[in-house]
């Protein structure tokens, strides 16, 4: 067992890999009223081509595979519903989709171990037939319409498909209700059979645990090691754009804007690189920065103004996202704001400040047993430990940012998604 501390924030993981391949990693809470268990496997969205190598053969499947299996790994062969046997114990229980990953999770006060069995059985005994899938299509394809009526949800898709004319991400993690019509039990079985394996899984639990119990009975409730047999097939993007701009209209009263810049997957330097991109959104979009100050007092922005990045396996970008009854005029301050940094360098102090702000951010972070959990199984699928943003922060100069500012915000990466009132 391998245990890491990190002094400043007075925390430590424990992390077992078996001989199965299965990650388990602990994070001790002493007195913890809440428990909290994720278990993560990685196969999300993206992961739509691979090839199988004990059959020599590629496999391509349609959109939404991933979330399907997500909804229909809660159906178990005596008729119940694993999420309904959860409830009836006093636990809150749910599962998420991603691009790169599929997590299936519980939060409790009491009846932890037999929250723990019901999570591992159906994450391990799959029961899908002909009837089951087809039941399901139709409620997928609700999901997917009601996602289709969401504005924000629309203006981010749309910024995808500007952004990526290859990657997955351009397409909705759910698929579209015509891809979904084309899955059945066979396809699901494939893919399970594949991805959900021992080697390809990480649990994570928090809370008010002795490491060493909760690992010997994790372990007994491992009935399945098998590896990780598939291989992904990604195709390489590049970093040209797909299309400038995507303007769509919807019944909204107000405009909605996502103006995103696509940036090199990162190999290198994850930690650093996510870090420095961080602190530099703070510094141009944070609410104490300049621009966001300006915007707001002359009425711009509506609800605030929002800047993120994602990243994972195989993309990268960020996105500046807002409402505005003037769109155009929010985006020369915007790319203002970014020529005057570029040319003027960084205040020293305003670097030191947004340093400090995401320090802080990512600290706090760790108080609680559920997005603690999550931070351990997300940076698990990126080769990351949460405790290196922590431990590397100060490592970031002003130049370092300077550097990427130069680097990120490019106009030929850039692309504008924008959703008006009909």
């Amino acid at each position: 067992m391998q245990i890491i501390e990190n002094n400043l924030i007075k925390e430590k993981v424990y992390i077992e890999k078996l001989e199965s391949g299965i990650t388990i990693m602990c994070i001790p809470k002493e007195k913890a009223i809440k428990k909290y268990a994720i278990c993560g496997i990685g196969f999300g969205s993206n992961d739509n081509k691979f090839f199988i190598e004990k059959d020599n053969k590629e496999v391509s499947i349609p959109d939404g595979v991933a979330h399907f299996l997500e909804h229909k790994l809660f159906e178990k062969e005596d008729g119940q519903n694993s999420l309904d046997v959860l409830s009836a114990l006093g636990v809150d229980a749910n599962a998420y989709t991603t691009n790169d990953h599929t997590a299936y999770l519980f939060e409790c006060t009491k009846n932890f171990y037999e929250a723990l069995d019901e999570l591992l059985n159906y994450v391990q005994n799959p029961y899908f037939t002909d009837e089951n899938v087809e039941k399901e299509k139709g409620i997928i394809a609700q999901e997917i319409k009601m996602y289709d009526d969401e504005a924000d949800f629309k203006v981010y898709l749309n910024a995808m498909k500007a952004m990526y004319t290859k990657n997955p991400i351009r397409i909705d993690v759910a698929g579209s209700v015509e891809s979904i019509q084309k899955i059945n039990k066979d396809i699901l079985y494939e893919c399970y059979n594949n991805f959900y394996t021992t080697s390809n899984m990480v649990i994570v639990v928090c809370g008010d645990f002795k490491p060493e119990e909760i690992f010997e009975e994790i372990k007994k409730r491992i009935t399945k090691p098998n590896r990780l047999t598939a291989k992904r097939i990604e195709e390489n993007e590049g970093m040209e754009i797909n299309q400038k701009e995507i303007t769509a209209k919807m019944d909204i009263s107000m405009p909605i804007f996502i103006y995103g810049f696509k940036v090199n997957p990162i190999e290198k330097e994850k930690i650093k690189r996510n870090l420095s991109i961080e602190i530099l959104l703070e510094i141009l979009f944070g609410q104490s920065s300049e621009l966001y100050e300006k915007l707001y007092n002359q009425g711009l922005i509506y609800e605030g103004l929002s800047a993120s990045f994602e990243w994972a396996r195989n993309y990268a970008h960020v996105l500046i996202q807002g409402k505005s009854h003037d769109i155009e005029k929010v985006e020369n301050e915007i790319l203002d704001t970014i020529k005057k940094l570029k040319q003027n360098g960084i205040n020293e102090k305003e670097f030191e400040r947004a340093k400090r702000k995401i320090y802080g951010e990512y600290v706090r972070q760790f108080n609680e047993v559920d997005i603690t959990s999550g931070l351990f199984v997300t940076n698990y699928f990126k080769g990351i430990n949460p405790f290196e943003y922590v431990e590397n922060y100060k490592t970031i100069s002003k130049e370092y940012i300077e550097n990427t500012l130069k680097e990120v915000f490019t106009m030929e990466k850039m692309v504008k998604s924008s959703i008006i009132p009909n």
